[in-house]
């Protein structure tokens, strides 16, 4: 099935993001264009257009000195140097260089990380800060006599007349976007200045700004949803843009809240989480204190967006001024430059209401509310349509032909606005953005994620990778995830872990939830029953093992998405920090049969679970009676 195109002429001045530079500094030098909040509170730095054009300038002097234009220049920059950041990126693009950007490393796995990236994608510069310089020169040691370094906040902005243009075609390299690794090791995306040209023109369009936009972001600017989504979107349309460092949104979440209400944000954005941890950490007093008025656009992305969240929001920040209609939730990707999809703008989010047994089979079946309120149904919200020439596509992922209508398949996607290939991987490129279709001539690329399209709305249901099946049915990991996440009040809501693991020869279901702070005390003991029960009344699956964890004690991505596939390896090895741990006796029946017999007749005990519990055995076992 194809999803419907929506088209509009959008034609800004120059080819790429240098002549768009260079635009503004002629026509609006002293605009602030990006402003850093100290502890995400206090203006400290501001960044005019002309001001911004000429750091540029000397940065890509400094490169065009060391003869490194089309070279790799690694960007490692402390997360309170965003302004730092963004010039060396774009003295990148302007020397012809291509950027690559990293994290600090805050731990020996950060920089095995940044190790893997210089060699990976072959450096020969790495520009930073002067207060990260001498740390990171010993952090990586065996680079520091092969690479050139540079910290670019004491570079003068005297030889910015030095700089010579350079001849760039839409087809050369403008930087090296790296995945986020959740589902393996990180691979560094080729984009190309017409890659990142379009997928700002779709961004523009589907966001519906202009230079009067106002952006405020926290996300970390090595990250595509920041750099792409904030930073560059507003040197695009010509506006301006507000930032924080992450740590200060962590420490203190409410500070992006009193950000968009003193600047008057007209569009911010994150992840499903943080729009959770903003609904438990308000109190009545700031709720008097926000103005949420001017908020046109809350994108939610990067990990699945939840209908109870936007409701919980809305409902909790109504009194602010914040709109319900504000909620973009929209789709994206290291692959595709960054954005795919999105809903029109100031219209309420679509959510449907699908029968849980179906969706274990990849089909598609509706359902009323009260299915779901009952158990039988889960909602899934819309991540919106394709914009100008992205075409969307559900394919089943082992014939490689397309999806019948309401069947979940593998999202493949075709348009000027993704990525090229992955560097130094042709085999890999071939088979991700390379794709093809009986039906059509264009190459797709494979997304890796599984959805479903529903009168020409995209709904995604999980990673095709991550996709758990037990008794037979398929089982997407963030469902039972959030299952867990409620069910105690000292589970952090973003720190949940279900995967599958071998055991006795089967594959079994293992939960791994970290626990607040002031909870460390909780024994798994007390928790059991309570999540076999919540999974087990939800999903019919039965969980094997109970690890609880300590804050921070799963491994994530730089981004803040959970790598099961790491938590899986690591509960394997045993190196997971445990607070407590419990694992099922292999003497329990592993027979599907035995196990719905077993939990059947303990549901006849436990009145609150035995009319749900038999509904669902009974569907259960209609639905296994043809293959059994």
């Amino acid at each position: 099935m194809v999803a419907p195109k929506i088209t509009a002429e959008i034609a800004p001045e120059g080819s790429t993001l240098v002549d768009l530079l260079q635009l503004h500094a002629r026509q609006q030098p002293d605009r602030t264009v990006y402003t850093f909040l100290k502890n995400g509170e206090t203006p400290d730095h501001r960044l005019t257009y002309g001001t911004l054009d000429q750091q540029a300038r000397s940065i890509a002097a400094w490169l065009q000195q060391q003869s490194l234009a089309q070279q790799r220049v690694l960007l490692v920059y402390p997360y309170d140097a965003g302004l730092e950041f963004i010039a060396a990126f774009l003295g990148c693009l302007y020397a012809g260089a291509i950027a690559v950007s990293g994290h600090p490393p805050r731990n020996q796995s950060g920089v095995l990380e940044i190790q893997a990236r210089l060699v990976g994608a072959e450096a020969a510069a790495v520009l930073t800060t002067q207060s990260l310089l001498a740390k990171l020169q010993t952090q990586l040691a065996e680079f520091k006599s092969t690479c050139r370094w540079c910290a670019t906040d004491r570079l003068s902005t005297s030889i910015a007349s030095d700089w010579q243009p350079m001849t760039i075609t839409p087809d050369t390299i403008a930087f090296l976007q790296y995945t986020s690794g959740s589902t393996g090791v990180p691979k560094g995306v080729i984009i190309t200045h017409d890659c990142l040209m379009q997928n700002q023109k779709l961004l523009q369009l589907a966001f519906g700004h202009d230079s009067h936009s106002i952006g405020v972001g926290w996300l970390p600017l090595f990250h595509d949803m920041g750099l792409i989504g904030n930073v560059l979107q507003a040197l695009y349309v010509g506006a301006s843009c507000v930032l924080m460092s992450p740590i200060d949104f962590v420490q203190k979440p409410m500070r992006w809240l009193q950000a968009i209400s003193t600047y008057q944000a007209t569009t911010s954005g994150g992840p499903n989480f943080a729009y959770e941890l903003l609904c438990r950490k308000v109190t009545p007093e700031l709720l008097q204190q926000l103005d949420l008025s001017h908020w046109q656009l809350a994108f939610t992305g990067a990990e699945p967006v939840r209908a109870e969240t936007i409701d919980r929001f809305s409902q909790t920040f109504a009194l602010c001024g914040f709109r319900r209609e504000a909620f973009y939730p929209c789709y994206g990707m290291a692959e595709a430059t960054l954005f795919i999809s999105g809903g029109q703008k100031l219209t309420s989010p679509v959510v449907l209401s699908l029968e849980e047994m179906a969706l274990e089979q990849n089909q598609v079946v509706l359902v009323d509310q009260s299915d779901v309120n009952s158990g039988m149904g889960r909602q899934l919200v819309s991540c919106g349509q394709g914009w100008l020439d992205t075409e969307i596509r559900i394919v089943d992922p082992q014939s490689g032909q397309p999806c019948p209508v309401d069947r979940i398949g593998e999202i493949w996607v075709a348009g000027s606005g993704l990525g090229v290939g992955y560097w130094q991987q042709p085999e890999l490129t071939q088979h991700t953005f390379h794709a093809t279709l009986p039906d059509s001539p264009r190459p797709y690329l494979r997304t890796g994620d599984l959805g479903f399209l529903h009168q020409g709305e995209l709904f995604i249901t999980g990673r095709l990778h991550d996709v758990m099946v037990f008794w037979g049915f398929n089982h997407y990991p963030q469902h039972i995830e959030a299952t867990v996440a409620q069910a105690h009040p000292g589970f952090r809501k973003d720190g949940t872990a279900a995967f599958s693991a071998k055991i006795d020869g089967d594959d079994r279901l293992i939960i791994a939830q970290e626990v607040e702070r002031n909870y460390r005390g909780l024994k798994v003991d007390e928790v059991i029953e309570l999540i076999r029960w919540r999974v087990f009344e939800e999903h019919f699956v039965d969980v094997r093992g109970i690890l609880l964890l300590k804050p921070g004690g799963l491994p994530k991505t730089s981004s803040g998405k959970v790598q099961r596939s790491a938590c899986r390896q690591q509960f394997l090895e045993n190196q997971l920090d445990l607070l407590d741990q419990w694992q099922q006796p292999s003497e329990i029946p592993s027979d599907p049969n035995a196990v719905m017999e077993r939990y059947f007749k303990l549901a006849t005990h436990l009145r609150r679970y035995q009319n749900l519990t038999q509904g669902k055995i009974q569907r259960w076992l209609a639905a296994m009676t043809p293959s059994t």
